[in-house]
């Protein structure tokens, strides 16, 4: 399993990690609440989402180390689709402990 984390700076987290969770709870059972979301793509990937005052952030887990990049961009695609006021860095770092 391939693990990589981004924290996003902005004080809108909590609003993101909700619209990002409905809009994809059309397609999978997401779960989530004002300060943590779920969201299982397949049997081998999801993403965890967690919010704060200041910061949102996202955890991506794949079981294929080759679908990690192209399902970063999937999601910082959206999500900065939602935050269109705002200007998102994305910065994934690897997760070595979830190796």
């Amino acid at each position: 399993m391939a693990t990589s984390v981004s924290t996003v700076t902005t004080d809108h987290a909590s609003r993101y990690l909700q619209q990002l969770c409905k809009h994809w709870s059309h397609k999978f059972e997401v779960e989530f609440n004002e300060t943590a979301g779920k969201v299982p793509f397949s049997p081998e990937a999801s993403l965890e989402l967690a919010a704060d005052t200041a910061k949102l952030i996202l955890t991506l887990n794949v079981a294929k180390p080759e679908d990690l990049e192209r399902l970063q961009d999937v999601v910082a695609d959206h999500l900065k689709r939602f935050a269109f006021r705002e200007e998102l860095d994305f910065v994934w770092i690897p997760d070595a402990s979830a190796a």
